[in-house]
């Protein structure tokens, strides 16, 4: 069983910064990928970013120039976000891909955190 933990949730002013932090626990395998979603009332939860341990990177398009991923290890994922606006308002979701030995092969399985809440204010 993994577990993820976010931390770095609060709020800014429109043109401030905020970093998340996601760090997980269990069995950790050192290949995976880690990365954010996020959500707001009403709406699909949507891809921010992730990252596998390998460094292969991926940014929503419309984010990219603003916001950062970045891993210091296998079981830790950041999030700076930049330039924020109150569309970035939402709850930010830390996500996991994990390979879990199922007793026959791995299988990968995806977890997520209990959510952070992000406020921009205009």
């Amino acid at each position: 069983q993994v577990q993820l933990v976010e931390s770095g949730g609060g709020t800014v002013q429109s043109g401030g910064s905020l970093r998340l932090s996601c760090v997980a626990s269990g069995k950790i395998y050192s290949i995976n990928t880690m990365g954010w979603y996020r959500q707001t009332p009403g709406k699909q939860r949507e891809f921010v970013a992730g990252q596998t341990t390998t460094g292969t990177t991926n940014v929503a398009e419309p984010l990219k120039g603003r916001f950062t991923i970045s891993r210091d290890d296998a079981k830790t994922v950041a999030l700076q976000m930049d330039s924020l606006v109150s569309e970035d308002t939402a709850v930010y979701y830390c996500h996991g891909r994990f390979p879990i030995w199922s007793g026959l092969n791995y299988t990968l399985v995806d977890y997520w955190g209990q959510g952070t809440q992000v406020t921009v204010s205009s």
